[in-house]
């Protein structure tokens, strides 16, 4: 009696921009999926093999390289960023041209593309209003990939994300330059999700995301910015940046780092947990700071 591969009988799902987050993905999803991980590196192949992903070389940029994707998978996770000029996301538009045909498709956008909002609670029915050209190539991501889904009747869920934080993505290097921060009255408040309750989500919404559905991917930690680089300081027992007014910090510091040092909001995160349910782990950031600082 011929064996029957129970691998081959697994459904598939790809992984486009199988970077940090797709490899904390990779461990809750491979016992259930037959996973094929995009790289442009060939030299990566054997750490997305490692993990139990099938690698495959194809360019985002080059999309020559995209045709052996088309009928490859009917589920995909999208965390490949724009390319980083222009307005349009032509990543997102090389893919949308080859995504099979009612497609469950997980996009991982940001939450740059509200722009600043003031110090604003907001959920995800607020209009976007990108300030910079890095959210505009989200929104034209966002808006290719709905375009997509109406067109092909595919199932799109986008989840809109936040800072991300982790062991390794950690402030610390700035902390050692003494960046400087906003004085209180001129801060912003900032979000932030740990990279693991991330991917969690991500994996949750491959089952559960709703059609056309957003969702903010943030824990529940509302906090201005300089106060998360303090407790960063504190817990890793460095010193804490100064604090500057707006002016004088902008002679002192990247046009990019400005850029997200002028956007202000506090993002709600219901509706990942009524109709994901989602249960992070990590819901305060203070505390899962500190733990990370105890295990350095």
């Amino acid at each position: 009696m011929k064996q029957i591969n129970n691998k081959s009988k697994r459904p598939r799902l790809l992984i486009l921009g199988c970077g940090d987050v797709g490899m904390r993905l990779l461990p809750l999803v491979r016992a259930r999926f037959r996973v094929f991980a995009v790289t442009s590196n060939p030299a990566r192949c054997a750490l997305l093999r490692a993990a139990g992903a099938i690698p495959i070389v194809a360019d985002l940029d080059q999309p020559q390289t995209l045709a052996r994707l088309a009928a490859l998978a009917h589920r995909v996770v999208h965390l490949a960023p724009p390319q980083s000029e222009g307005l349009l996301d032509r990543r997102t538009r090389h893919l949308s041209a080859i995504l099979p045909e009612g497609a469950r498709v997980v996009y991982v956008s940001t939450s740059g593309v509200y722009g600043d909002c003031g110090g604003a609670v907001i959920d995800e029915t607020r209009p976007v209003a990108p300030h910079n050209a890095r959210a505009r190539r989200r929104v034209d991501a966002e808006q290719v990939l709905r375009a997509w889904a109406r067109r092909r009747g595919g199932h799109l869920a986008i989840l809109r994300v936040p800072g991300i934080y982790a062991p390794e993505r950690l402030p610390l290097k700035r902390l050692e330059q003494g960046t400087p921060a906003l004085l209180a009255q001129d801060d912003v408040y900032t979000n932030h999700i740990h990279a693991d309750d991330l991917a969690r989500i991500v994996a949750l919404a491959l089952f559960r995301g709703g059609p056309g559905r957003i969702y903010h991917a943030v824990d529940d930690t509302h906090m201005k910015m300089a106060d998360y680089f303090d407790t960063v300081a504190d817990a890793f027992g460095m010193p804490r940046p100064p604090r500057v007014a707006r002016a004088q910090l902008a002679a002192q510091v990247s046009p990019m780092l400005l850029s997200f040092m002028s956007e202000s909001r506090r993002m709600r995160n219901g509706r990942i947990k009524a109709e994901l349910g989602v249960r992070l782990r990590y819901p305060d950031l203070v505390p899962a700071v500190a733990a990370m600082a105890l295990v350095k």
